[in-house]
């Protein structure tokens, strides 16, 4: 037997890794790909696969479980909780709330199952993950108070969902199940969890910190330490309490992730690479074992909680939880529609079946499989596969911009670009300045704008405009030169703070404003100009001024003339540029692909004509 299972595990973590690679590839979550492969191997496929071929698979899924559940943990900051915006909290409370009973009362209602299956599956479909929401972020660059949001929810909802279906497994299986009985397993899994992943992430620190790891292979004995951490962690809480085990790893992988250890970044790079082996291994096995035969004999139910799920209960907690925040319509909508389930709830849902046929309640385990799978498949299909084009669709993907310097000049940079919906990042390391900058709802990422780690972790690789707007000008320099030959971004703009500097600017190409002649200019239009003087201090308010390329295909070849009746009134075309060539374009003037329009008017209609420029 054991000739036999050793090629077949090492042929699904092969196909596990097929199915990642050709996750980057297409830009969907993996899980798509997993689940197919899991499919064509199980009894319903190949058959390579049967639900005999591994007899100690629930603990394999169980240690799976930790490790995965350890690595979120480990990536969730203490600074990005601190940063949190109302939605993120909103989110994993209300809306984990709205989901947990609104998911329960469907399945009850749809699919006839008592009220216990009914909140065991709801508690699991609470889950949405980071396994299925990070690829997502990798192809829709949101704003990212949104990608923190989903990121976040993804994060803490694996772990809730987690602890609660198993309280909610337990108090099922008591002889007289109740609210108090539910309350005491849940204090008594939380705190022995919370209780043994802070001892374990006490000696890991220690141990990482005081002693000595061989200074060859340090960083290498660090990655295994954390990990055996991680695993003594789960043990030793599911030993003193049963299923305690995933509340300790998280406690332990949390502390450890904010605490300031040796060798992290090497430490998160190796848990990534362990959880995407055992990710794809565990999915794989466990999609295998899934029978055609579970989904048909949940007949139209099925697909009522299904459709209920993804159309009418994740829209319901999200709108719920973003309302009177910052998010806008678009982005509300965006995240409606994006919440796919992911490797928690298949696998816990695994784990509670194999105990309830033991127990011979086969029904409700089919039930449970069942309904949870149908739920995962629907959303990842439906949710993963489309994000893009969803996004698209709802034009969420802002340009990212990263200023460095969040003094008054920066804030107010900051702030009407984010008014127009842009992805706007803030550099600072001031913490008086920080605490300004977030109360006036601003992103701040913490560091020296002045070094090359900080500007990378803030994003610059993805920025398509870096503005150093500090009152330094070696700094301004410093960044400048950085995002021009190392990082090639699109545009730079350079606050250039003595007018002498101006020509160690230019020397750079970057665009630079210096707040001496952009004073004298303010002054001199005022008198010269007075009325474009005051039209430009009403911008965002009475008048606006955009710039927009021409994509949509239907106008090419349209003179302006043409295109007159369908711009809303109110709103010129003030400009046209073509390369290197800007000029004010006659009526006759006939639009190009790739023309580059400067737009004039009142906000809405010039908002409007944006759209119908871009083809939206």
């Amino acid at each position: 037997m054991s000739s036999e299972l050793i090629p077949l595990v090492a042929s699904i973590i092969a196909i596990g890794v097929i199915a990642q690679l050709l996750a980057d590839r297409f830009e969907v979550p993996s899980i798509v790909f997993l689940l197919v492969a899991g499919v064509a191997l199980g009894p319903e496929g190949l058959g390579f696969i049967t639900p005999d071929t591994f007899a100690s698979l629930p603990a394999i899924v169980g240690l799976s479980v930790a490790i995965i559940v350890f690595e979120g943990a480990f990536h969730l900051r203490i600074e990005s909780i601190r940063q949190a915006t109302r939605e993120s909290i909103r989110l994993v409370s209300i809306g984990a709330a709205i989901s947990l009973v609104g998911t329960a009362l469907v399945v009850r209602l749809a699919l006839d199952a008592d009220w216990g299956v009914a909140f065991l599956i709801g508690s699991l479909l609470v889950a949405t993950g980071p396994t299925v929401i990070t690829p997502i972020l990798r192809v829709v660059p949101v704003r990212d108070r949104v990608a923190t949001a989903l990121e976040t929810e993804g994060i803490v909802n694996d772990v809730t969902a987690a602890i609660l279906a198993i309280v909610v497994f337990k108090t099922m299986r008591l002889q007289e199940p109740s609210v108090p009985a539910f309350l005491e397993l849940f204090i008594e899994r939380i705190g022995t969890g919370i209780g043994v992943g802070v001892i374990v992430a006490v000696v890991i620190w220690v141990v990482l910190r005081y002693i000595d790891l061989s200074p060859g292979d340090a960083p290498r004995n660090a990655r295994l330490v954390v990990l055996a951490g991680a695993l003594v962690a789960f043990g030793a809480a599911d030993t003193v309490a049963s299923e305690a085990g995933v509340a300790a790893v998280a406690t332990a992988g949390i502390i450890l992730g904010n605490a300031d250890i040796p060798y992290e970044e090497e430490i998160a790079d190796f848990k990534g690479d362990i959880t995407l082996i055992v990710l794809s291994f565990v999915f794989i096995a466990l999609a295998a074992l899934l029978r055609f035969s579970d989904l048909i004999a949940l007949g139209v139910g099925g697909l009522v909680v299904a459709a209920a799920v993804i159309f009418l209960i994740r829209p319901l907690d999200v709108l719920v939880s973003t309302q009177g925040g910052d998010f806008t319509t678009s982005e509300r909508l965006f995240v409606s529609f994006v919440g796919p389930r992911g490797i928690i709830p298949a696998s816990v849902a695994t784990l509670f079946a194999v105990e309830l046929q033991a127990a011979g309640q086969s029904e409700a385990a089919t039930l449970l499989v069942g309904t949870v799978f149908l739920v995962i498949f629907s959303t990842v299909v439906l949710e993963g596969g489309f994000a893009r084009q969803i996004a698209e669709y709802l034009d969420v993907i802002p340009m990212r911009v990263l200023i460095i310097g969040s003094g008054r000049v920066g804030r107010e940079v900051a702030a009407r670009l984010e008014n127009r919906g842009e992805n706007v990042v803030i550099i600072e390391n001031d913490e008086t300045a920080i605490e300004t900058a977030r109360s006036e709802g601003l992103t701040v990422h913490i560091g020296d704008g002045a070094n090359v780690d900080t500007l990378r972790s803030a994003g610059i690789e993805n920025a398509k405009t870096v503005i150093a707007a500090t009152g330094d000008d070696t700094v301004n320099l410093f960044v400048g030169q950085q995002a021009t030959t190392n990082f090639d971004v699109d545009r730079v703009v350079c606050r250039a703070n003595d007018p002498e500097n101006l020509d160690a600017f230019d020397d750079l190409g970057v665009e630079t404003i210096s707040p001496t002649q952009a004073t004298a200019q303010a002054i001199d239009d005022h008198i010269e100009r007075p009325a474009m003087a005051r039209w430009v201090d009403m911008l965002g308010e009475e008048g606006d001024v955009q710039e927009v390329t021409l994509q949509n295909p239907e106008l090419v070849g349209q003179s302006l003339n043409e295109l007159g009746p369908e711009i809303p009134g109110r709103c010129l075309v003030a400009l046209v540029s073509q390369g290197d060539e800007t000029f004010v374009p006659e009526a006759t003037y006939t639009l190009e692909a790739d023309d580059h329009l400067t737009l004039i008017g009142e906000p809405e209609a010039v908002q409007s004509t944006m759209s119908l420029i871009r083809g939206k």
